[in-house]
This record gives structure tokens, C-alpha cells and sequence, in this order.
């Protein structure tokens, strides 16, 4: 299917300086290309407008580092939805660092350029970009049937096609990768590992090959073989905040703390305006024993949303967990008001008064417990110990 002409597009403008984002819309209208304009001050804005009933987006230029939602994290969501996949992308970014470049091509974006720019580099890009789109050379043709043919439900012909891909450019690392998404969903591990290591071979780059083999080599229980991938696959774009969550899964389970909270504290840098996100890494520490971050995570929380008020008594938890009875009784304490009922919170108040030898105040507060649960064995072993 052909594009409309750049003069007939209707163009989004994801930026969150607004300067920025009129610059390129003059630009754009200086050489007479757009009906229609849009702009979004980040990618979770941006998503949102996409979604807008009546607003049909033709071309997106969209910046690389914003707030919220990064430019690769709404093109990912992008290429990831049937209905505005193949919306041509141009994404912008301060600089081409290895690892923006490998975290925009892992998410197939169509081109990018670097700030500052003049009007005709913009022209020169978006008629690149289209002449390229609008005339796809025959290696991306297959690509494209074989995306079809999987959307069918035929794997084998898709791996067909792929496979015919691989043969006319065996310098690109994209049909290996597709060749090991495909046999990954037919089943077929081995073939799928070594599709993906044909990938790296190609590509050092290949963040998502690198990505693949480490679910690979985790779900077959080779440990070491998983990190080492993932850990790769780091190094190359450690912007991406789900791979480094599943890195970080991983070293708590070989109980690599030190590592793990390394990982989760880069996460918290690429994510900080993420509340939600943050509050699945305090849980996350809060479950292997990194309290001090997760004590951390949950105040950054609270005080981005004062609503959250159930979060006090995981920060007095995680306090106590993290050895520090004296602070984690002030905050319980307080949450203890707005609750009659809450056992778990009663019996770490308890714990935590045994712990600095207030016996009196343990005493109350496991015999709140035991009220609520008479047979409760662990409030009635503190408070036989407080007697």
C-alpha cells in the first residue's frame, strides 16, 4: 500500500520541549509537506492520541529521551499493534550513541537524525524515508510475507520466506532473529538458539537476539549461559527496563545481591518518573532482602502520590526487614491508626518493639494479634517471651 504524498500527511510531533516541537513543524510547513499536525509532549501522551477516536496519524517524528515514555518505548509499542505498526517512524535523538541506535533499531525504527538539524535534512529524511517505504527492495518484500504468513498462522511458510531473506542479505541480522522468533513459536528451541546466535554472529548489536538467548538458556536452566546473555544485552542498551528487571530476577536468584541491586538502581535512573514501575522494584527488593532500596522506592512513591497510603506499612516493613526497628515503629505506628484488623501489621509492630527490647509495647501489639487469632502461634511465642 502506497503513502499519501507528504503534502496530504497527517504529522505527530513527539517532543517535550516545546520549542522543539514548533521548530519542526515550521519546518515541515516551510516545504509544504502536512494537512494536519499533532503534537505530544512525550511517548505516554503521544500513545494516548494515537488511540483518540478520529485521529488517523500518517508520520511520526518523535524525539528519543523523554519523560514517562521514551521514543523507542512508544515505538516499541507501536510495531507491537497491528493497526499503526507500519506508520513511518523518524525518531530524533541529542546524539547516535551505540546504545540508542541499538535500542531504536531493535524496535525497527525507519530512520533517525541527529539534533540540531535544518530544514533540508528533515525534507531530505522524510522523502527518504518514504521513497524507501513506498519501494521496499526485495529482502524486505520476504520479510513482509513472512510477517503475513505468520499473522495466517502458516509458520512454515514464513520460515520460508525468511529463510529466502536470509539468503539474499546474509550480512543482516534481521531475518536470523525472525527466523528465531518463528521456530521459538513452533517449538523448536534448538533451531531457534541457533538462528539467534547466527544473529549475534552478524551483529554484535542485536539486543534482542542477545535477549532471546537468555530466555532461551533460562527456560533449558542453564544459569550461567541466561546472565551472560542477558548481561550482554545490558551492556548494549541498559535503557530497557523489562530486560533489566529480568537480569535483576535472575542475579537474586543466584543470590548475586550486590549485582542485582546495581542492575535495579540503573532501572530506577531510566524509569524515574514511573511510579508504578518503581513500586514493582521495591517489591522485588523487598521479597530478596534489599530493603534499604525498597525503603526508597516506596517513599520516591508516596510522595509522587500521597494517595497511596497502604504504602506505609510496606515502608515500616521494609525498614524493620532492613534492620532498622527504631525508624520502622514510627512509621507502622501511623499506619497502624488507620486500621483495626490488620494482622500482619500488628505482629510486625509486635516483632519490631521485641527487637529493641520494649517488652511492654511488643506485648500490646501481639496481644492485638492474638484477639484477632487467638491460635497464632508466632504472636504467642513473642508474648510468652515478653512475660
Amino acid at each position: 500500500m502506497k503513502l499519501k504524498a507528504p503534502k496530504d500527511m497527517v504529522f505527530l510531533v513527539v517532543d517535550d520541549i516545546d520549542n522543539m516541537r514548533r521548530s519542526v513543524k515550521a519546518m515541515l510547513k516551510l516545504v509544504h509537506f502536512g494537512k494536519e499536525f499533532y503534537e505530544a509532549a512525550n511517548g505516554r501522551d503521544a500513545w494516548k492520541l494515537l488511540q483518540t477516536e478520529n485521529i488517523v496519524i500518517d508520520f511520526i517524528i518523535c524525539d528519543y529521551n523523554m519523560p514517562y515514555m521514551s521514543g523507542t518505548e512508544l515505538l516499541g509499542l507501536i510495531r507491537s499493534t497491528k493497526k499503526w505498526r507500519d506508520i513511518p517512524f523518524l525518531m530524533v535523538t541529542a546524539e547516535a550513541n551505540m546504545d540508542i541506535v541499538a535500542e531504536a533499531a531493535e524496535h525497527d525504527v525507519d530512520a533517525y537524525m541527529t539534533k540540531p538539524f535544518v530544514t533540508a535534512t528533515l525534507e531530505q529524511k522524510v522523502m527518504e524515508l518514504l521513497v524507501q517505504i513506498n519501494n521496499p527492495s526485495p529482502f524486505n518484500q520476504l520479510l513482509l510475507q513472512a510477517r503475513t504468513l505468520d499473522e495466517k498462522g502458516d509458520l512454515d511458510g514464513a520460515i520460508a520466506k525468511a529463510t529466502e531473506a536470509a539468503k539474499i542479505n546474509d550480512r543482516s541480522s534481521k531475518p536470523y532473529r525472525e527466523l528465531g522468533r518463528l521456530f521459538g513459536k513452533k517449538g523448536d528451541l534448538k533451531k531457534a538458539q541457533l538462528c539467534f546466535e547466527k544473529a549475534v554472529e552478524i551483529n554484535r548489536l542485536d539486543v534482542s537476539s542477545y535477549h532471546a538467548l537468555g530466555q532461551i538458556y533460562y527456560r533449558q536452566g542453564k544459569m550461567e549461559m541466561a546472565m551472560e546473555n542477558f548481561n550482554r544485552a545490558m551492556e548494549i542498551s541498559p535503557r530497557h527496563a523489562d530486560r533489566a528487571m529480568n537480569f535483576a530476577k535472575l542475579l537474586i536468584k543466584k543470590n548475586q545481591l550486590p549485582e542485582a541491586e546495581k542492575v535495579l538502581r540503573l532501572v530506577l535512573k531510566t524509569k524515574s518518573n514511573d511510579i508504578d514501575f518503581k513500586e514493582d522494584i521495591a517489591e522485588t527488593c523487598i521479597g530478596c532482602g534489599l530493603g534499604d532500596l525498597a525503603v526508597k522506592c516506596y517513599r520516591e512513591v508516596l510522595k509522587a502520590d500521597p494517595e497511596r497510603l497502604y504504602l506505609n506499612k510496606k515502608i515500616g516493613m521494609a525498614l524493620f526487614a532492613a534492620g532498622d526497628a527504631n525508624e520502622a515503629v514510627k512509621v507502622l505506628e501511623k499506619a497502624a491508626e488507620k486500621t483495626s484488623d490488620d494482622i500482619e501489621l500488628f505482629l510486625v509492630l509486635g516483632k519490631a518493639y521485641y527487637a529493641m527490647k520494649q517488652l511492654v509495647r511488643a506485648d500490646q501489639w501481639v496481644s492485638k494479634v492474638l484477639r484477632l487469632d487467638p491460635g497464632h502461634k508466632e504472636a504467642r511465642s513473642i508474648l510468652d517471651k515478653c512475660l
